[in-house]
């Protein structure tokens, strides 16, 4: 089965053919670094990290960029009001620059935790600059924007398919949420390609006036052609991203190059919490390090925003969180067990027992997440395989061969703890102890020793003459 997407500016699933073979360049929307990335932010990026990582793992070289936006995101995604950096900088009376280099560090930190695999390059706005004006000028040129004094507006009027991937059409566009109604445009719908405001903190000098910035959307167009070129295969962003940016970017971009921008556009749900939005005023909008304040490992977390397909609503809570981190352990139990069993500690007498079962679950595992990164029923083949192992169905070489899927798995999904693992030197004397307990017979004394393990959160097994012991 070949990997199937659902094409956001198609409206349907298709096969996944990359521009050239064997290579993909994908561009991936990054954060807005006026404060540090939340938990709902993460599930768009922590999407865009499992889809590369499925695209490699089905032979697939990828450049992924991931830009970083320090500069020129109007609060409320309009062309009137005040930089989410310039806002956040007058609030906390800091310079601007130190804010956006703060939140960066922390950003990249928070993909570190969560196992991200790094991306190409994280491109920031502020550093392509040149490339911004370079665009803006050639739409001038080709009459597809125009100038109100010092400002820029690109011409919606002038592309004739704006409006192909949100689904809305120019002459329904009308003063809103989300669009400006300002004197100097043309159109409501036009937007800016460059401002210029001398109260603005972050300012560049061009041939349009000494105090201008550059709008939002031309900045990933930039970014984009920068480090990927004029036609990319993917992509993506957060479901708010469809408009305005995204349909600002397919605008800009094809009209200033004449060619289709990008072949495929996929986008991540919205992340609710405790059944609703995430809301400063309820005091629900979560960042990693509340989330391991609670308790929990990135991994946890990680595995909570995986449990849910990315194209459908999911909901975060902090017992949802805890039954990941149970459901965690039930793997860390998996990944023993199957190497117990390939040592020839436990498991079926017959080496080849089972292969069929675990050739079965490598199976269904692939073709859930080639049918659009369907990961829920991808993760539930984990289970089962666990319940396999459970039940002592699985040979040593089936257990081989599991092992072999899963770490296929892990470099898939990134959830999964394949080290070896260990006690520390207590832990371990506790545990040595005990053996020699049940040795002599002494029962109380045995389980208390099974009772202490357990206080440290080790689970121990009396089974076929052996004692073994698995993480809780």
């Amino acid at each position: 089965m070949s990997f199937q997407v659902y094409n956001s500016l198609t409206r349907k699933k298709q096969p996944f053919e990359p521009i050239d073979a064997g290579q993909v360049r994908m561009y991936n929307c990054g954060p807005t670094v006026y404060g540090r990335a939340h938990i709902g932010n993460l599930r768009s990026f922590l999407f865009a990290d499992t889809l590369r990582r499925w695209l490699e793992h089905e032979g697939l070289e990828v450049k992924q960029v991931m830009n970083i936006t320090d500069v020129g995101h109007i609060t409320a995604d309009a062309d009137q009001g005040e930089d989410k950096l310039d806002a956040q900088a007058r609030k906390e009376g800091r310079d601007p620059w130190k804010i956006s280099e703060q939140h960066t560090e922390e950003f990249l930190a928070d993909l570190a935790a969560l196992d991200f695999l790094e991306a190409s390059i994280y491109p920031r706005a502020t550093a392509h600059i040149e490339e911004m004006l370079e665009m803006i000028d050639g739409l001038l040129e080709k009459g597809h924007a125009y100038r109100a004094g010092d400002n820029v507006y690109f011409d919606v009027s002038s592309f004739a398919e704006y409006g192909k991937l949100s689904g809305n059409k120019v002459e329904d566009l009308a003063a809103g949420a989300r669009i400006d109604v300002l004197e100097e445009k043309r159109a409501p719908a036009d937007f800016a390609l460059w401002k210029s405001d001398p109260a603005h903190l972050m300012k560049w000098e061009s041939h349009f006036g000494p105090h201008g910035f550059p709008g939002w959307h031309i900045e990933c167009s930039a970014m984009a052609r920068t480090h990927l070129g004029d036609r990319i295969d993917i992509h993506t962003g957060g479901e708010d991203n469809i408009f305005p940016h995204h349909e600002c970017e397919i605008a800009q971009s094809e009209a200033f190059t004449g060619e289709p921008f990008a072949n495929y556009w996929m986008h991540a749900k919205f992340l609710q919490v405790d059944g609703g939005k995430m809301s400063k005023s309820l005091g629900n909008v979560y960042t990693l390090s509340d989330v391991e304040s609670r308790g929990f490992r990135p991994r946890d977390l990680r595995f909570t925003l995986l449990r849910g397909h990315y194209r459908q609503p999911l909901n975060f809570t902090w017992a949802i969180m805890a039954d990941s981190a149970r459901a965690l352990a039930k793997l860390d139990d998996l990944v023993t067990r199957l190497k117990r069993i390939a040592d020839g500690q436990e498991g079926a007498a017959e080496a080849t027992a089972g292969e069929d079962l675990v050739r079965a679950a490598k199976q269904a595992f692939r073709a859930a997440m080639n049918d659009d990164l369907n990961t829920p029923p991808a993760i539930a083949q984990l289970f089962g395989l666990r319940d396999h192992a459970v039940q002592e169905c699985l040979g040593s070489a089936a257990a081989a061969l599991a092992l072999e899927f899963l770490a296929g798995v892990q470099g898939a999904l990134g959830i999964l703890d394949m080290q070896e693992e260990s006690l520390d030197q207590e832990t371990q004397d506790i545990f040595n102890e005990r053996i020699r307990a049940r040795e002599n017979k002494e029962w109380a004394r045995s389980d208390k020793l099974r009772d202490e393990l357990l206080e440290r959160g080790i689970v121990v097994e009396d089974t076929g003459g052996r004692t073994v012991w698995r993480k809780r």
